[in-house]
């Protein structure tokens, strides 16, 4: 388990360099407004959600993962159990995620990532440690009640990561690989539309890991992706670091 923990740093900044590296190589769409000012404010959300992955979320989690319900029996495990772990968290991920669109509380930490006015894999780093602090308590819950490993969920938040640098990602990819892959799986062309600057598409499509969710829930948005659809909020503004650290808390 040491292992995989130490090997979740690498697997993510790797993911997070070859994105970022390859966003610039073949861009999706160009940048509205100037790139490094954007960049460096949205990096400047990783070391504090780094800090409360050591100090809350990994703790919380494993706490969780320690204190089930019931106990699984022996024969609910390896790759099979590993799977349906995977396939129920993304269940719940969708569920909150719906959750902090919908529940006005919730959608004041989560507008600080929705502000962001275009979109490349330094946008999946932007999250509000209050949106993140309300997530893994909710989360532990789902794992206490469902009795998940500590293993299944560290696996689950490093996929959970690696598809959000993906999806968020200003990757120009090939359309009919792009069009096989979001049969199953959340792509930028997908996740792009729930960060248009209309509301009704910016409550839709709602998936992470698997795109299926929305189509069995109805939350799919028809609107097809476009290299000049306006990203952001409607009506808002995006902010500086510290105004979007201190938005959430502030009368609006």
């Amino acid at each position: 388990m040491s292992d995989l923990l130490d090997d979740k740093g690498y697997i993510v900044a790797g993911a997070f360099a070859l994105l970022f590296l390859l966003e610039h190589i073949r861009p999706a769409a160009q940048s509205p407004i100037p790139p490094f000012r954007r960049i460096v404010k949205n990096l400047s959300f990783w070391p504090i959600n780094i800090g409360l992955s050591l100090t809350v979320i990994l703790p919380v989690s494993y706490f969780a993962a320690q204190n089930p319900l019931w106990s699984r029996p022996e024969w609910f495990s390896g790759l099979p159990a590993l799977l349906v772990d995977v396939v129920l968290l993304d269940l719940f991920i969708f569920w909150w995620h719906r959750a902090t669109h919908e529940i006005p509380l919730l959608w004041r930490f989560h507008e600080v990532h929705h502000l962001d006015q275009h979109l490349d894999s330094t946008t999946a780093i932007r999250f509000h440690f209050g949106e993140i602090f309300f997530s893994v308590f909710a989360r532990s819950g789902v794992v206490i009640l469902l009795a998940v490993p500590f293993e299944s969920v560290i696996i689950f938040e490093i996929l959970l990561l690696v598809f959000s640098l993906f999806h968020h990602s200003n990757i120009a990819l090939p359309h009919r690989l792009e069009a096989r892959l979001s049969r199953l799986i959340i792509t930028p062309k997908i996740h792009w539309v729930h960060h248009h600057a209309l509301q009704r598409d910016t409550d839709s499509n709602y998936g992470t890991l698997f795109s299926f969710w929305d189509r069995i829930f109805g939350t799919q948005s028809p609107t097809a992706r476009t290299p000049t659809m306006k990203i952001g909020v409607a009506g808002r503004q995006d902010k500086g670091f510290v105004a979007l650290l201190l938005a959430p808390f502030l009368r609006r």
